[in-house]
């Protein structure tokens, strides 16, 4: 008798040892195939296979007690370079970025205090605003939730992301209609404001100074966009982030091409 129960002890704990195993195992390929997400890309079109699998691999960590946060912030990561630089399809790009927007709701509850989950959340949002449509966009008073997570992003941590909070207030300001009696507080002097923060704060990226580069060209200062945008073009992708690297130098061709 208490040699089937030393056995059954036993056998639970290989069983868990196993379970606990599974898991550090999905998360650790979770992180590998995201850090490989621009494996198969072509130029700045990505490829899903590497991203897919890093998907995959999240979603199972959901929930996991040890994993659940990180593994939210990674899918909502995944999400949005999937939408934005792997799927052509309009309804598909739909379908993924909703997939974000829900999970950057949900995680946004049970993490209050998370800068890296809001900022990502937003990330996910405001590509689901370009892919749904203005009028869509203003229903779900997207405008005012990426102002409202902005500024409290900035009041948790306004070093995240080489200041992304302070980034994603300043691109709201510049995206943003004005709307006299409905949205009335856009506004692009206060874009170039927050956006210049963000340069100041951490390391500027290629996606900051673009918008930089974009809210000066409303303010008038077209020599001074066209410094910014020679900097963007001649500058060398990260190996980290080629593919977006390549597409913030592509728009600022493009950007260039129309001054």
């Amino acid at each position: 008798m208490k040699l089937q129960i030393i056995i059954r002890f036993i056998l639970f704990f290989f069983c868990l040892s196993m379970m606990v195993a599974s898991a550090k195992a999905n998360y650790l390929e979770g992180v590998k195939w995201y850090n490989n997400r621009h494996l198969g890309s072509m130029g700045e079109q990505a490829s899903e296979q590497s991203i897919n699998k890093s998907i995959n691999f999240f979603l199972l960590e959901l929930n996991n007690p040890k994993h659940d946060e990180i593994a939210a912030l990674y899918l909502l990561k995944s999400y949005y370079y999937k939408g934005e630089f792997a799927i052509q399809d309009k309804q598909k790009k739909r379908k993924i970025f909703n997939d974000g927007k829900i999970l950057g709701e949900k995680y946004i509850i049970k993490y209050p205090n998370s800068a890296k989950i809001r900022y990502w959340y937003l990330v996910n949002l405001g590509s689901w605003a370009k892919v749904y449509g203005i009028i869509t966009a203003a229903k779900e008073g997207v405008a005012d939730l990426m102002k409202q997570h902005s500024e409290k992003i900035i009041e948790l941590d306004s070093q995240y992301q080489n200041g992304g909070g302070y980034f994603m207030l300043g691109a709201v300001h510049y995206k943003s209609p004005y709307i006299p009696f409905l949205l009335s507080w856009p506004d692009n002097k206060e874009a170039i404001k927050y956006l210049k923060k963000s340069l100041n704060t951490g390391k500027p990226t290629l996606n900051q100074k673009k918008y930089f580069a974009k809210a000066i060209i409303e303010d008038g200062q077209i020599n001074n966009a066209k410094i910014i945008l020679n900097e963007i073009v001649n500058s060398e992708p990260d190996p980290k982030n080629i593919v977006e690297d390549l597409n913030e130098i592509k728009e600022a061709i493009t950007l260039l091409n129309k001054l």
